[in-house]
């Protein structure tokens, strides 16, 4: 069974493109700058795959362990 759907892919691909012609933007309204880093554009690829409802696997949460 796929981890990722055909929209995914496309959306990844989206953004992966847009970063290789330097208009990909980090941050809300684009306020963190350009996006340099192939990691970092696919992370937006499938962040915005996921708040379209495409098939892609949740997020890795960090856990939280008590510091003491």
């Amino acid at each position: 069974m796929t981890k990722y759907g055909k929209a995914a892919a496309k959306s990844v691909r989206r953004a992966m493109r847009k970063r290789k012609q330097g208009t990909l933007l980090s941050g809300r309204g684009g306020k963190g700058g350009r996006v340099r880093s192939r990691e970092q554009a696919i992370a937006i690829g499938l962040s915005e795959a996921r708040k379209k409802g495409a098939k892609v696997p949740p997020r890795k949460r960090q856990s939280r362990r008590a510091v003491g």
